[in-house]
Parts: C-alpha cells; sequence; structure tokens
C-alpha cells in the first residue's frame, strides 16, 4: 500500500510508471514530475479507469475515499466514469437553463426592435425582482407558487401595475423556453386572476415613456390658452391631485425654499410639493398675468382671479390635442409618475408615497410627517423633471 511519504518522494523518470496502492488504485507519476491518482476497474467486460484526483492537491486518503465510492457504484452496476459525465452534463444544462439565462437570451432575441427606454425598463424589472429570487433556478423546475411568491413582493411596495407587467414578461420567457425545449408548461398562465387589481376609481395614464414623450410634446405645443398649457405643463412635474393643483394659490408657494405647501383636502393634512427648476420657470413665465389674483392658474372667465380654473378646461384641452379619456387624464399623471419614479428611475416607494400624499406609515404604525424624506424628496422631484426634459428631446 502506498503511503503519504511514498508519494511525496517519488521521483520523475523518463517514462511513466505506477506506484500500485489496493482494491485498483494506484499513483501515475510523468516525467515532467505530475503526480496523478488513478483508479482500474472492469464493468459489463470492460476495464476503464477512472481520474481520482492530483497529488498533492487530492491526498492519499482522499483519493482513497474517491475509490471506495466509485467501487460502490461498481458494486451496483454503475459505471462511476459514465456517471461523472452525467453530473457534469445537468450541471452544464441546469446552468445553461437556468431562469436567468434563458430570461437573458430571450432578451437579446425578441426586444432588439424595441424602444430603449423599454428595453432598460423590462431588463431593470427583471434584474431588480425576479433575478435574485429565480435567476439561479433552472427553468423546468420553478413552480408556479414560487412566480407568485417573487410578484407579491413587487406587490408589497403597492406597484400593482409592475406587478402585472412583471408577470406578462415571464410568461414570455416561459413561452420562449417551452419553444426552445427548455421545458414543457409554461406555469405563468396558472397565476390568472392572482395578483391585485387596483379597484375604485381607475384613471387613465400613460407608463410608456415613449408615449409619455408624445404626450409632453403635444402639451408644449397647444396652442390655446397659455394659463391651461401652463397648468398641463406643471401638472406631470408635480402629480398632485387635480383639484390641488387647480387651487395652487401665490401665496402658498415660497420661491426661496422651492416648495409648495398646501392643505391636502383628501386627507385634511398639509402637504409639501418640492419645485423643479422646470416648475419655477412656468411659475416665473406666469406670474405675470396672474399674480394680481388669489390663483396661480385662474378661471378665465373670472379676470380678477378669485375663482381658480374648472377641471372641464383641462380635460377638453388634452382631447382637443387628440387624447382620449381612454389613453390620458391629469389624475393619471399620479400613476405615470408612481410607476416610472419605481420602475426606471428606481426612487424608493416611500419616497413617491409622500410625494403622493398618500398615508404612509412607520414599522411601528405612526404616520410619517410631512417634512419626511423633504431633502430626498427635493431631489427626487429635479430629477424626475429632468427625466422628463429628457424624454420630449428623444425622436
Amino acid at each position: 500500500m502506498l503511503t503519504d511519504t511514498t508519494c511525496k518522494n517519488a521521483k520523475a523518470k523518463d517514462k511513466p510508471y505506477k506506484l500500485t496502492d489496493e482494491k485498483g488504485m494506484f499513483l501515475l507519476v510523468n516525467p515532467n514530475g505530475s503526480k496523478y491518482f488513478r483508479l482500474k476497474y472492469r464493468i459489463s467486460g470492460k476495464e476503464k479507469l477512472l481520474a481520482l484526483g492530483v497529488y498533492p492537491d487530492t491526498s492519499l486518503k482522499q483519493a482513497r475515499e474517491k475509490r471506495d465510492e466509485a467501487r460502490g457504484q461498481i458494486a451496483d452496476s454503475i459505471d462511476p466514469s459514465e456517471n461523472r459525465k452525467a453530473i457534469k452534463q445537468a450541471i452544464t444544462i441546469n446552468a445553461e437553463s437556468s431562469f436567468e439565462i434563458v430570461a437573458r437570451e430571450w432578451f437579446d432575441k425578441n426586444m432588439t426592435d424595441k424602444s430603449e427606454s423599454h428595453r432598460k425598463r423590462t431588463l431593470g424589472i427583471l434584474e431588480r425582482d425576479i433575478f435574485p429570487a429565480l435567476g439561479n433556478v433552472p427553468i423546468a423546475n420553478i413552480k408556479a407558487p414560487e412566480l407568485l411568491a417573487a410578484l407579491r413582493k413587487i406587490e408589497g411596495r403597492e406597484a400593482f401595475e409592475t406587478a402585472r407587467r412583471t408577470l406578462q414578461t415571464c410568461g414570455l420567457i416561459f413561452r420562449y423556453g417551452v419553444a426552445t425545449g427548455r421545458l414543457e408548461t409554461d406555469v405563468s398562465q396558472f397565476l390568472k386572476g392572482s395578483l391585485k387589481t387596483v379597484s375604485g376609481g381607475h384613471f387613465a395614464a400613460i407608463t410608456e415613456p415613449k408615449e409619455l414623450a408624445a404626450l409632453l410634446r403635444a402639451i408644449d405645443a397647444y396652442s390655446g390658452s397659455v394659463i391651461v398649457r401652463t397648468a398641463l405643463q406643471i401638472a406631470p412635474l408635480v402629480f398632485v391631485r387635480p383639484s390641488e393643483l387647480r387651487g395652487m394659490e401665490w401665496s402658498h408657494i415660497d420661491f426661496d425654499a422651492k416648495e409648495w405647501r398646501y392643505l391636502v383636502t383628501k386627507t385634511n393634512v398639509q402637504h409639501i410639493v418640492p419645485l423643479s427648476k422646470q416648475v419655477i420657470e412656468l411659475l416665473e413665465k406666469i406670474k405675470p398675468l396672474t399674480q394680481h389674483g388669489r390663483f396661480v392658474l385662474p378661471s378665465e372667465r373670472t379676470p380678477n382671479g378669485s375663482r381658480c380654473m374648472s377641471d372641464m378646461a383641462l380635460l377638453a384641452a388634452l382631447r382637443r390635442m387628440g387624447f382620449s379619456k381612454d389613453e390620458v387624464t391629469v389624475h393619471g399623471f399620479r400613476a405615470t409618475a408612481r410607476t416610472l419614479l419605481d420602475e426606471v428611475l428606481n426612487f424608493r416607494p416611500d419616497f413617491i408615497e409622500h410625494q403622493l400624499a398618500h398615508a404612509v406609515r412607520d414599522p411601528n404604525g405612526r404616520a410619517y410627517n410631512r417634512t419626511a424624506h423633504l431633502a430626498e424628496r427635493h431631489k427626487m422631484m429635479q430629477a424626475w423633471a429632468d427625466y422628463l426634459d429628457s424624454l420630449k428631446s428623444q425622436k
């Protein structure tokens, strides 16, 4: 039998030679000094060799353990060489068929004709919400409850539209996997009706960047009332409720702090809207026209500015621009901001919820005050305004 000293002191010769151990194992010493543990065995009447490791990376003890494991397989009529090949092949197949590998392959083959913003958003959702949970799992092994669990996390931050869109994207990936022979069934089909839907008054909103860019350019080009155009230009930048936008008062604007402070009628709490430089510029332009009255955006039928404009004025302008009520509403800018700030600009959901004046609470159940995350919200609102400008410049 071999000893560690024998293995260590074995010197290279002009030709390869063997130092035998027992039960078919030996150490092969090559002319270049390399030393390999090998097992000679017979199965199905054929003599074969199995590599057990390289000395000294594989110790004599470890080589014997591998030998005994292989001999156990031989006793069960399993060829250890073929078994090792099958395991390597399975590992390779699993690696090549993981959800992330299949998803990226689908993305490269099917998203080339989509806009850059759409490609970025789709891949961003997968990288943030799906790959961490399911990326390394072989796509054929993913079950409907596992996919639903990943989607529930998206719903947990109240991004219901994002969750729905992510399910659709995963369905496309699973169907691509079926078409390319990676799995038998698209498990996403079993989740229909499993996700939450936004109930109640649903307001049409544009959440595709390319479509939003077209809307923003149309607003800038609106040839009707200057006050109405300004209102529509401010609306997506501040994404407040339409009644709050129309009720904006000059006395509530702090140009030095770049903030708009007012009472939210729906919740009866004070709210702060950080104003981007783009909003400040719009207010400065309209100031000579309306500063004599109470409202920033007064009704044109009330020359003294004692009444704010009507909701119909804004809706009518959108209709004249060719956008139907099923495509966009002023209230829909809230959903637009909620979706794209989360999916594209990756701002924290609680920052967004605060800015929407929603009732956000801390882990202890206490409602956050109106100044919570104010500095971060200032940065977010400027980033949002800059993003909208960038969309308008893309043709």
